[in-house]
């Protein structure tokens, strides 16, 4: 490492930054020096006719000045104290095991929540990702049938990318089959040691598709400690869904949620129901169950410093006692007079 490059200096935290100002006055120390030495009485000397010829020597009366200057910028930047300072985390306890599970049929493109039902839930499923830490994070998608697309991981970006990517027809099979998604959820999570097991559920409609009845998969999530959170998206009644090709006029399509089904859902498996009818009310949803599903991670931050004045305060004494013993001699002196 060179300890004298922009790099390095540049690199270090400051202890006493304010001392590096004095960096600033130590080039002016040569320069008192030769306005004292004007002012000496001056003896006048008659030299022949070719004069003084100039000699390369005299340029040795500078060295002591020289020296004296890099003796003290090097104490001066000893003392401003050099450090590099480290931060290390240690992380105790024990996280939770969630899976998110995100209906992608068709209805999900129907704009009751902005700017559809699908758009809405993912940037507030990305919100409740980044606010978990220590936890390891699944990701289910379902529609006619069920896929995992993440399974358990602490890497939330893998997971938040696969999320972003989320759209209605990336399952061809139409249709919501909620008891299928669970029973992809219970195979993600039976095996789990966490102290805490949960599954979010967000859907928009009722169960038409799979051949797995919800409410038993969700007596078997909670035989497995699973509990299960079902969060009922969107109006009942007609809501907007793109607008007419001919008159460019809004079109409505009707739909509605089977609200007790996943009610007894969340009740099967000692969760609870949530129902966000717009975005406020889903980011209050997710803002609940962060509060309701903490992690038992404690977290510690040891701060180490390691100082590097030693180098420059050792160099700096090395070029004082230097110039100790130049200004004695004949180059702190010669043509002075």
């Amino acid at each position: 490492m060179n300890l004298f490059s922009y790099a390095t200096l540049a690199s270090y935290e400051w202890q006493h930054p304010k001392l590096l100002l004095l960096l600033g006055l130590v080039p002016l120390l040569p320069l008192l020096r030769w306005l004292l030495a004007r002012r000496r009485r001056q003896v006048v000397v008659a030299f022949g006719p070719g004069g003084l010829r100039p000699d390369w020597r005299a340029l040795l009366r500078f060295v002591p000045d020289v020296v004296l200057s890099l003796a003290l910028a090097l104490l001066v930047l000893a003392a401003a104290r050099p450090q590099r300072a480290s931060e290390h985390l240690t992380q105790t306890g024990q996280g939770i095991d969630i899976v998110l599970a995100v209906d992608l049929s068709a209805s999900m493109e129907l704009e009751d929540l902005k700017p559809t039902r699908l758009e809405a839930a993912k940037r507030l499923a990305r919100s409740f990702v980044q606010q978990r830490a220590g936890d390891r994070l699944g990701l289910v998608a379902f529609a006619g049938q069920a896929y995992s697309l993440v399974p358990l991981t602490t890497d939330y970006e893998l997971l938040l990318d696969n999320l972003s990517n989320l759209k209605p027809g990336l399952i061809e099979e139409d249709g919501t089959a909620i008891g299928t998604a669970l029973g992809v959820v219970i195979n993600r999570l039976r095996e789990s040691t966490a102290r805490s097991k949960v599954c979010l559920l967000l859907s928009d409609g009722e169960n038409t598709a799979g051949n797995l009845d919800p409410l038993l998969a969700a007596q078997l999530a909670h035989a497995y400690g699973i509990r299960l959170y079902t969060i009922g998206l969107g109006e009942d009644g007609f809501v907007p869904y793109g607008r007419d090709s001919t008159t460019g006029k809004p079109r409505y399509v009707q739909t509605r949620l089977d609200e007790t089904t996943m009610r007894q859902l969340a009740q099967a498996a000692s969760g609870r129901f949530f129902r966000a009818t717009d975005n406020k009310a889903l980011g209050q949803v997710f803002g609940e169950i962060n509060k309701l599903e903490k992690s038992d991670i404690r977290t510690q931050r040891y701060r180490s410093v390691e100082d590097f004045y030693r180098p420059y305060l050792g160099w700096g004494l090395v070029l004082w006692l230097l110039w100790l013993g130049l200004k004695s001699t004949f180059m702190n002196n010669i043509l002075e007079d």
